[in-house]
């Protein structure tokens, strides 16, 4: 198995490789913001930051924190040997369904309690998502909801080549 050479660190910034496993779960006072359908869906400043080797952050924002009757649960889920099932939502703004663009976990495992009632969106499938006013760039891969800011280095999972870290 091949295992990555850390891109080299800078001031102010964060390995993904220093990120633990199983990954930590905190509630951060970032400004977090979601935008689809040309509006803000999810604004937030206690969403719950989880950081896993290899991964960029993702987002948890409180379901309170995100516009009322726009997500409605989808089709599939999937389970994360840390977090347990994963449920996926669509949302739907003024008749446009945008599939599968969050996912949550309803029934967490044991310390992740807080996760329960937060969602997690995909940046790669809204028009935009912030952390603190900066434009998150998405996580490469179909399956993977990081949000890679400036602050964070990888390389990360999702990338080609990264299948079996």
């Amino acid at each position: 198995m091949h295992h990555p050479r850390p891109d080299p660190v800078g001031p102010g910034q964060e390995s993904v490789w220093s990120y633990p496993r199983p990954p930590s779960a905190e509630v951060t006072p970032r400004r977090i913001e979601v935008v689809l359908g040309g509006r803000v869906v999810a604004r937030t400043d206690r969403a719950v930051r989880v950081c896993e080797t290899s991964h960029p952050p993702v987002y948890y924002v409180p379901r309170d924190d995100v516009l009322p009757g726009v997500l409605e649960p989808a089709a599939g889920s999937s389970w994360c040997e840390f977090k347990g099932t994963a449920t996926y939502w669509d949302a739907v703004l003024d008749g446009v369904r945008h599939a599968a663009v969050a996912w949550s976990y309803e029934a967490p495992t044991a310390g992740y309690e807080h996760l329960r009632g937060a969602v997690a969106f995909y940046p790669g499938r809204v028009e935009a998502a912030t952390v603190d006013g900066e434009r998150v760039r998405p996580q490469v891969g179909d399956f993977y909801g990081g949000w890679i800011t400036d602050e964070v280095v990888g390389p990360f999972k999702g990338e080609p080549g990264s299948r079996w870290w």
